[in-house]
């Protein structure tokens, strides 16, 4: 598999895992290996993976980040799933994981992600992007760059365009500069 992480497109040594339909969270076995496991396997086996170091954890778009609070900081990587287009949930995750929670490793968006998601996806937090397999990856990686300036503040700028511009013609005086 690949995977776009700074902006160069690499090949990924961690697996997604992901559960049947017959497997339970209690239940599923979790391979050796680096694994990213779902949130409900993390809160079901905790005790047994925090002996691991191998170990990424990923969030459903109907799960809250919030819950993960007293772990969040043992993780080199937490991917956020998006189980369609549409569905724009893992948005708020990732923001909250950054902004709130402080979490300062990975953050992947893996699922049904596609090239015009990738320069908003990057503006809330995330950082590695894997594109839905049956798109090409050159073209995704092109996403990042669909724009050059952002007006709104978010994650990754913290003022919005018209405090960064400097502006020429009337002072707050009505007078006009020089």
């Amino acid at each position: 598999m690949m995977i776009i992480r700074d902006r160069t497109i690499v090949g990924d040594d961690w697996q997604v895992l992901r559960l049947r339909d017959q497997e339970t969270p209690e239940t599923t076995m979790v391979p050796d290996g680096k694994i990213i496991v779902p949130f409900k396997v993390w809160l079901a086996q905790r005790a047994t993976l925090l002996q691991r170091n191998d170990i990424g954890v990923w969030f459903a778009s109907d799960e809250r980040p919030e819950d993960l609070a007293e772990d969040v900081h043992r993780f080199t990587v937490i991917a956020v799933d998006f189980p369609k287009f549409s569905d724009g949930r893992g948005y708020s995750i990732a923001y909250n994981l950054r902004a709130r929670l402080e979490y300062s490793g990975e953050l992947r968006a893996i699922g049904d992600v596609l090239r015009d998601q990738l320069f908003y996806l990057r503006r809330v937090g995330f950082d590695v992007f894997e594109p839905r397999p049956d798109r090409k990856i050159d073209d995704a990686l092109k996403g990042l760059d669909d724009f050059s300036e952002v007006y709104q503040i978010s994650f990754d700028q913290k003022q919005p365009l018209f405090r960064r511009v400097v502006r020429q013609g009337k002072s707050a005086a009505g007078l006009q500069d020089d």
